[in-house]
């Protein structure tokens, strides 16, 4: 069930980049962590959404 709409996708993928951006220039491997919000950008689903019950999606969406 999806619960991320596109505004939060598009949030979640700036932060994407400027982690993963942060983690090549600085040679960390805090740059690693730039894979969560991807994840969750490309799924749909945030796992810590769910027990809270917050969906910022159209009900429309969430059932695809």
């Amino acid at each position: 069930m999806k619960n991320i709409g596109n505004l939060d996708k598009f949030i979640r993928i700036v932060a994407t980049v400027a982690i993963g951006g942060w983690g090549v220039y600085a040679h960390s491997l805090w740059g690693l962590v730039a894979i969560v919000p991807l994840v969750t950008a490309a799924s749909g689903t945030c796992l810590l959404y769910l027990p809270f019950g917050i969906r910022t999606c159209p009900r429309e969406e969430a059932k695809s």
